[in-house]
């Protein structure tokens, strides 16, 4: 009886790590969810407060590494090998960083627009803080791949430095559009209830692209 006993908790414990293992091994630190869930219900409101309180054709000045879309994380996966979704996650956090900070600088204390950003903007910080307290510093300061790195290093060079060609227009819209995307895409397992859409997929993104170029039609 006693043999059985063991053996049935040695079964039960292996079922247990069988049933946590897309938890322990899922590309997003579970500590993580709800506070990207609250960033997500923020860019629900994007389309109001990014394009109805904008003049017709306003866009804002970014690097063109900033205008960080679906089909650049595909990209990116095909060409890179071995390219782990954490680096890409990394690259999520540096690149919107940026973009949020260009769309509040160019935002007058009064906009209506300038609350609702400094809040995303908040919000995002409170995620990308606990996405370095869950994997700690010595996860954080490992080599990334060169292709990855030198991204990093244009994101990270001053303004006045950067040549006219390495610049884009593009609207604040657009820019949280691309921002939830990659968000859905490279947090998939967080989202996972809430949307029954792969953001990853390329049928995805390419998509997205047709209707650009509708719209510019």
């Amino acid at each position: 009886m006693v043999h059985l006993s063991s053996a049935a908790c040695l079964l039960g414990g292996l079922v247990g790590l069988f049933l946590l293992a897309p938890v322990l091994t899922g590309h997003t630190p579970g500590s993580m969810c709800k506070p990207l869930s609250t960033l997500n219900d923020s860019l629900s409101h994007r389309r109001r407060f990014m394009k109805h309180y904008f003049p017709i054709n306003y866009t804002v000045r970014v690097h063109h590494k900033e205008i960080f879309k679906l089909k650049n994380i595909h990209r990116m996966r095909f060409r890179v090998q071995g390219l782990d979704d954490f680096v890409l996650q990394r690259l999520w956090f540096q690149v919107n960083q940026g973009v949020l900070k260009k769309i509040l600088r160019v935002l007058p204390e009064r906009h209506p627009s300038r609350p609702y950003t400094a809040e995303l903007a908040s919000r995002f910080n409170d995620v990308e803080d606990i996405f370095r307290q869950a994997h700690g510093p010595e996860v954080l300061q490992q080599e990334i791949p060169d292709a990855i790195q030198d991204i990093f290093d244009s994101l990270t060079e001053i303004p006045d430095s950067v040549p006219k060609s390495g610049w884009r227009l593009a609207s604040p819209k657009s820019l949280l559009d691309n921002f939830s995307h990659t968000m859905h895409c490279l947090f998939s397992n967080c989202f996972t209830n809430q949307t029954a859409q792969d953001y990853c997929a390329v049928s995805y993104w390419r998509k997205g692209r047709k209707k650009e170029t509708q719209s510019e039609s």
